[in-house]
């Protein structure tokens, strides 16, 4: 059965929002201040990674990393493989 789950955090004066749609073929969307950045589809319950740019100068790479399940799925913002990933919060629409 699919559904969609949606996030969201703020970081480095960027709004990055992430759709994940469950299912057999789960898909991820991604926005970084409302505009359509990325989107990835992965197989059953495996992390989906998304490449991203934040528009700062020059501009910053960054990767979300959806996990679709098993049970509720979680969406994490990760900057360098030396920072700390931050979670994205839930949002409920």
């Amino acid at each position: 059965m699919r559904s969609r789950h949606h996030f969201h955090i703020d970081h480095l004066g960027h709004s990055v929002s992430a759709t994940v749609q469950t299912g057999h073929t789960p898909v991820v969307e991604v926005l970084v201040d409302g505009k359509s950045t990325g989107y990835a589809t992965g197989r059953n319950d495996r992390p989906v990674t998304v490449a991203i740019e934040l528009p700062t100068d020059p501009p910053t790479a960054a990767t979300v990393r959806a996990t679709p399940g098993p049970g509720v799925p979680r969406c994490l913002l990760l900057m360098t493989e030396d920072e700390e990933p931050h979670v994205m919060a839930p949002r409920l629409y």
